[in-house]
Formats: structure tokens, C-alpha cells, sequence
């Protein structure tokens, strides 16, 4: 009876230990943040910063390394801390209220809304790595006040090594060129 027991014992322990190795760790969480930009003291009061449209491809928990090629390269454990367009619209509101300080920068789908003086719109068509390490950003932005102000931007940041904390930096950096760039369009309207 003992050894029965004891054998029960033995291959419970065998089977959870079995069950622990194959269980995945948990994923590294990353963010974006944004170096501080050039400062505009122009700039209208109350901006809106809609919704951010973004690539399916990069709609993924796992960060997205490249799409060179024809190919995802995706990270499989290294996951984005929230949904990629709601961190990217929150990065941008941060970058534009510090790039524009006599301005109110919210969210569209935030708490806060106002009457805008001035509203935002970007769509972002890829953010990635592209053969030999630099990141790149294509994407559109709007300004609108009386009339749409159109345009579309491609940026590259080089990378620092091929880790995923540096090509986060990276993307970081590409954002924030991305905020220098729409708060030049809003500071000149």
C-alpha cells in the first residue's frame, strides 16, 4: 500500500513538473516613450487627436521585428504593453502637449472632450525593422481645421543593436519625429 502511495506521489510529481516545462514564460511587456521635441510656442488651443488607423499586421500583442520580404517577423514573447494604436495615440498626445505648450492636446476616445480648435488624424502603414537594422515609419497625418492639411511621411531611425529593447527605442524615436513633424503643421496654420 505504501509503495502505491508512493508511486501515486512520484508520478504526480513527475507529470507537474512535466506540465511546468512546457508552459511558456511570461512575455517581456514593452511601451513607446518619446524623447522630448522642439518646443513651438504657436499653436491653436484646443487640439483633438483622433483614433490612430493602424496596419492590420501590426494589430498583434507580439511585436512585429519586419516585414521585409514578404515575411512577419514576429517576436514571440515580446509583447507591446497595450493594443499598439491606443499606445501610439496616447505617445502622441504626450509628445504634442510637450511640443505645443500653450495647447490642450486630448483623445478622441478619452474621458475629455472640447470643441476643437484643430483635429489630428494619422494613419500609420508600417513600423518596423527594415534590412540593415534602421526602423522605419510610413505614415499619414491630417490637420484639420477649415480644410484638411494632408501629408504623408517616412521616417528611418537607425537602430543601436539588434535587441528588442533598442528596436522599441527606435520606434520611440520615429514617433516622436512623427510629433515634430505634425506639431510644425499645427504650429504654422
Amino acid at each position: 500500500m505504501k509503495m502505491r502511495s508512493l508511486s501515486r506521489r512520484a508520478l504526480g510529481s513527475a507529470v507537474a513538473c512535466l506540465l511546468a516545462s512546457c508552459a511558456s514564460p511570461s512575455p517581456k511587456l514593452y511601451t513607446l516613450d518619446v524623447p522630448p521635441g522642439p518646443v513651438r510656442r504657436s499653436g491653436p488651443r484646443v487640439i483633438e487627436l483622433r483614433s490612430i488607423g493602424l496596419a492590420r499586421y501590426l494589430e498583434r500583442s507580439q511585436i512585429v521585428r519586419s516585414s521585409e520580404n514578404y515575411r512577419l517577423d514576429v517576436l514571440p514573447n515580446e509583447w507591446w504593453g497595450e493594443p499598439l494604436d491606443a499606445m501610439i495615440g496616447r505617445t502622441l498626445a504626450r509628445a504634442l502637449t510637450q511640443r505645443l505648450p500653450g495647447s490642450t492636446v486630448y483623445l478622441e476616445n478619452g474621458a475629455i472632450s472640447a470643441a476643437p480648435d484643430a483635429t489630428v488624424q494619422v494613419n500609420v502603414q508600417r513600423l518596423d525593422q527594415v534590412f540593415g537594422g534602421a526602423v522605419r515609419l510610413i505614415a499619414q497625418f491630417a490637420v484639420v481645421r477649415h480644410a484638411p492639411d494632408t501629408r504623408g511621411v517616412t521616417l528611418e531611425v537607425p537602430t543601436r543593436s539588434p535587441d528588442t529593447p533598442d528596436l522599441v527605442a527606435a520606434m520611440s524615436e520615429a514617433i516622436g519625429q512623427l510629433a515634430d513633424r505634425i506639431a510644425a503643421a499645427l504650429a504654422t496654420g
